[in-house]
């Protein structure tokens, strides 16, 4: 989601001939040099050794891996948890004493929802028009803050109830993700740009390209803030981008493949693609779901300790959205 060189120079002199009777007081100094020049000359022998096999073994395993191994993170599963799995889940967060918020998609199922961690019971609901499919969410406040699908608009929520709401519009061409450090609104419109929003004008203030190795990554879809990083599903993938908000690069890659799999051979019914992610800062927990999947997962992460096979490229950064 980039060695060293080492010059030798041997400045070896002939030596003189010795006296034919030297002194032990006269040789001493000169074997003691000898000696000296001897270990330093091993010495760098032994490290130009080390730097050699060390520049090959890098170079075998560039071969193997297109990316440092500390880029990439695999997922262990902590806990599970019930999901409706009619909630086409399009934004997530978490707000405190095990209550999630949530956005669902589709026009005529569309919602936003406060839900129970434990049992996924839905605790309140406001259902959305049918001209409207819902899309990122983030918490600022009191305010839930949702954005919608190809269109400029969304819906401030207030918290404790959700009937109450207002109509906004923001700078967007479209509203995909949503999250928030307090201060500002991260949004995406399902592009390569990553958005600063003024959460009191609702005007981007700052826009940015977010890029992998000097490629563009595209379909940048429901948003989290974690760690003073953006992360970032990328539609239609298992990945899941860490971005630097201050230049747009990506830190690294989580690879969650296994989740998916697993409930696609575990389960009969339709599901869809990984998209939600939670953080819960005071617990320090990390939460993830996707469309119609029947679990919300507590996660950890686990850097990647062995090289990677495939070309991260090709998995994570799928080609740009056609919009129309």
């Amino acid at each position: 989601m980039p060695g060293a060189k080492m010059r030798k120079k041997s400045n070896a002199r002939r030596l003189n001939p010795l006296p034919q009777q030297p002194s032990m007081a006269s040789s001493s100094p000169f074997l003691h040099h000898y000696r000296k020049i001897s270990a330093l000359i091993f010495f760098i022998l032994v490290v130009c050794l080390v730097v050699f096999f060390s520049n090959s073994s890098r170079k075998e395993g560039a071969f193997r891996s297109d990316v440092p191994s500390n880029q990439l993170y695999t997922v262990e599963v902590i806990n599970e948890f019930p999901h409706d799995p009619d909630a086409f889940t399009q934004g997530l967060l978490y707000a405190e004493n095990d209550t999630l918020f949530e956005s669902t998609g589709m026009n005529g199922a569309s919602s936003v929802r406060k839900v129970t961690l434990q049992t996924g019971k839905v605790k309140a609901i406001q259902r959305m028009p049918y001209s409207d499919f819902g899309e990122g969410l983030t918490l600022l406040g009191d305010r839930l803050i949702q954005v919608t699908w190809r269109q400029s608009t969304g819906y401030i929520y207030d918290r404790h109830n959700l009937s109450k709401f207002e109509k906004f519009r923001h700078g967007m061409p479209d509203g995909w993700g949503l999250a928030t450090d307090g201060k500002v609104l991260f949004g995406s419109d399902g592009s390569s740009t990553l958005y600063q929003i003024d959460p009191q004008t609702m005007k981007v203030v700052k826009k940015q390209i977010v890029n992998y190795q000097g490629d563009e990554v595209h379909r940048l879809n429901e948003l989290e803030y974690v760690y003073d990083e953006v992360w970032a599903n990328v539609w239609m993938t298992d990945c899941i981008a860490r971005i630097s908000h201050r230049d747009g690069s990506v830190l690294g890659w989580i690879l969650l493949h296994n989740l998916r799999e697993g409930l696609l051979h575990n389960l009969k019914k339709q599901i869809d693609v990984l998209n939600g992610i939670a953080w819960d800062r005071d617990g320090d927990r990390l939460f993830v779901t996707g469309k119609w999947w029947p679990k919300l997962y507590e996660i950890k992460l686990h850097p990647l300790k062995t090289p990677f096979n495939g070309d991260i490229k090709q998995i994570c950064m799928p080609s740009a959205f056609p919009f129309s």
